[in-house]
């Protein structure tokens, strides 16, 4: 059984360990929290039988890869968060938890998400006072565990963007790092669209009327929301960064490039003097009048030096070499 924990709860106290084992379902402030992973079609039609879940949410929840939504069915909410991991290789792997709100019940169904939510239920449990509110203030609670999964990987993500921003200002980045921004991009915009579609649902959650959500418990969600709407804010300065950088190292290039070419320019201008000199005497016309003057070979020479002297002068007091 794919079923992690089932316990019931009054007053923010566990009143059954088993929740399942009882056969009576929860009245008044009584509430049956229940932990599912990976679980068949088979195993959560039992508890859509129990709960009277609805068939769509029921097939929502055992399908992966959906977008964060929330979705009321009669009496109850059924709301779809996704969570984000990174692997060995750097990449973000994403999860989906699927999450059933109803009067005296709130039922969590995880995808391929390795966050388990079993530290979280030992928090709310040491706080009665929150656990006894019921299960709109689980699902607050489910919802910024969720969101707050993400600063770890954005702190990560951001030193990674600080180390390449360093590198680009010394030199132009080699391919294997362009390669690398462009991947990061890639993957911040894959968390952009997951973190942005959060914040959605949760303003949703925060600003319109829900079954199974208490007024008071509204104002929580809100923070929900402004977590989500930060994390946003983060990865669009990380986007910004990335782009800085390869506009940096693209100017800085530029710049270098411009110096090899005004380095070649001077040393051409110059070079291009004796040549010039060179090539008028190398065209052997009979009639020449500075061939027969005694003096005449050095003083080309000398004028060659004179000129290619001044404009070496020149073209290094401009910085061309």
């Amino acid at each position: 059984m794919t079923i992690v924990a089932a316990r019931r709860y009054r007053n923010g106290k566990v009143l059954e360990a088993d929740a399942l084992a009882v056969s009576a379902a929860a009245t008044g402030k009584d509430f049956d929290w229940i932990g599912l992973v990976e679980p068949t079609a088979a195993e959560l039609a039992d508890l859509a039988a129990r709960y009277h879940l609805h068939p769509l949410a029921v097939e929502d929840a055992l399908t992966p890869r959906l977008q964060p939504k929330a979705e009321a069915y009669g009496a109850q909410l059924f709301v779809i968060a996704r969570t984000a991991a990174q692997d060995k290789h750097d990449e973000l792997s994403y999860g989906q938890t699927a999450i059933f709100v109803g009067a005296g019940f709130i039922i969590t169904v995880r995808l391929g998400s390795p966050r388990a939510h079993s530290d979280l239920r030992e928090q709310l449990e040491a706080r009665a006072e929150r656990l006894s509110e019921g299960p709109d203030f689980v699902l607050h609670a489910l919802l910024d565990f969720i969101v707050a999964g993400y600063d770890p990987l954005l702190d990560k993500l951001e030193q990674t963007a600080e180390t390449m921003e360093d590198g680009a200002i010394d030199s132009f980045p080699e391919q294997m790092h362009i390669r690398r921004i462009f991947r990061l991009r890639r993957i911040l915009r894959r968390l952009e669209g997951t973190a942005g579609r959060m914040e959605e649902m949760a303003g949703k959650l925060a600003q319109l009327e829900q079954p199974a959500i208490d007024a008071r418990a509204r104002p929580y969600f809100r923070d929900v929301y402004d977590h989500a709407r930060r994390v946003v804010s983060r990865v669009h300065s990380l986007l910004d960064t990335l782009g800085n950088i390869m506009e940096v190292a693209s100017l800085l290039e530029q710049s270098r490039q411009g110096a090899i070419t005004r380095q070649l320019a001077a040393w051409a201008a110059i070079l291009a003097v004796p040549t010039a000199i060179a090539g008028i005497y190398g065209m052997n016309f009979t009639f020449m009048p500075e061939i027969a003057w005694r003096y005449g070979y050095f003083t080309v020479l000398g004028g060659i030096g004179l000129i290619c002297g001044l404009l070496f002068w020149r073209f290094r007091r401009i910085g061309w070499v």
